[in-house]
């Protein structure tokens, strides 16, 4: 591999990684001013102009709290719990296609770690391995409570993993590929052949449950059983303190920003934009790409926008009706939008081939 190749990949990996924290920094205090807003408060104002430094303030208390391991727990475990938490989540962007290539004098840059022909097998993974993070944290603090709450969160990702898989079945009778990079440029632009390109308008019920299963996958509200205050003091991460809860609480807001970002990718054209034609054609080879890389970033904020607004507007499930609705609710959806999906695509190839014969 050609030193040049590796200094780029490494300067992207940076890039992203720093993104994803910052991106997660700030959103607490998103959050917090969604919640004012909505709440018709004024929320975090004292840090800097209009609380602007809040998350670095809340970002030096993490550090500056004492660490606390208790008693009974576990060592090794209660430090791997977080410590794989952060890893899963930071992990899962190494596929998403972040811009198109830039060409830079004589050099072709790819704006994506790594482009593999099943990516949306490899974020799969990813996402099933991230709640192992919360088991052995909830396991090894020996509390009753946050062991609860890690049950809880595996029961919880497994059920919905299934309609989030179900959907992805009828995604790829669509697309005809698992890599993000060919399914990012099957949505080239916004409108062609007299059809909309981007997936929402060709899978809005396997848009749908995808969505309803990320929120599930991250264990946002509605779907914040594993860490519910009022029943269960904390979760899984009742027992921990300092940078160690930091570790939680940061996991939880990259998952969020890396599932806008899957979505965005999957069905919603990632960084096509209509009109991106034209200003690949006026604006050369560098400044096109990189406006297709801000319109990713818009949308992204777009989703995790959402998901906050989610948060402060719709009240938790009960946990039964957390598990009727992924087994009796959204596994029928997704079995029914694979038939779906199958009927309408032997239909468009009949009328396809009848209109070619005449």
């Amino acid at each position: 591999m050609e030193l040049s190749l590796v200094i780029e990949k490494f300067i992207l990996i940076t890039g992203i990684f720093a993104v994803s924290l910052v991106v997660a920094m700030y959103s607490t205090l998103a959050e917090r001013k969604v919640a004012g807003y909505l709440q018709d408060r004024v929320g975090p104002n004292r840090a800097g102009w209009g609380g602007i430094f809040q998350p670095l303030a809340d970002g030096i208390k993490m550090f500056l709290k004492e660490e606390i391991i208790p008693a009974q727990a576990s060592k090794f475990l209660f430090i791997a719990g977080p410590s794989l938490a952060i890893l899963t989540a930071c992990i899962g962007s190494a596929v998403i296609p972040w811009g198109s290539n830039i060409r830079i004098g004589d050099r072709v840059v790819d704006l994506q770690v790594t482009d593999i022909n099943v990516g949306i097998l490899y974020i799969f993974g990813v996402v099933s391995l991230g709640v192992y993070g919360i088991m052995i944290g909830g396991w090894a603090s020996n509390n009753k409570f946050s062991l609860m709450g890690a049950i809880r969160a595996a029961s919880q990702n497994i059920s919905y993993e299934i309609a989030m898989g179900l959907s992805i079945i009828a995604f790829l009778m669509v697309t005809g590929s698992l890599s993000l990079r060919t399914i990012t440029e099957q949505q080239h632009g916004f409108w062609a052949n007299g059809w909309f390109t981007w997936y929402a308008f060709q899978q809005p019920l396997g848009f749908l449950i995808f969505l309803v299963c990320a929120f599930a996958e991250t264990n946002r509200t509605p779907f914040d059983l594993p860490e519910c205050e009022t029943e269960l003091v904390g979760g899984y991460h009742t027992e921990y303190s300092s940078m160690k809860l930091g570790f939680y609480l940061f996991a939880e807001y990259i998952n969020m920003f890396v599932s806008s970002a899957v979505m965005a990718t999957l069905y919603f054209g990632g960084y096509n934009y209509p009109g991106m034609d034209w200003v690949n054609a006026t604006l050369g080879p560098l400044w096109g790409p990189l406006i297709g890389v801000a319109v990713l970033l818009l949308k992204i904020f777009f989703f995790i926008f959402f998901f906050m607004w989610v948060r402060w507007t719709i009240p938790r499930f009960r946990y039964d009706q957390l598990m009727n609705l992924g087994w009796k609710v959204l596994i029928p959806l997704a079995i029914a939008n694979i038939v779906l999906t199958g009927v309408w695509i032997t239909a468009k190839h009949t009328l396809e081939n009848s209109v070619s014969i005449f």
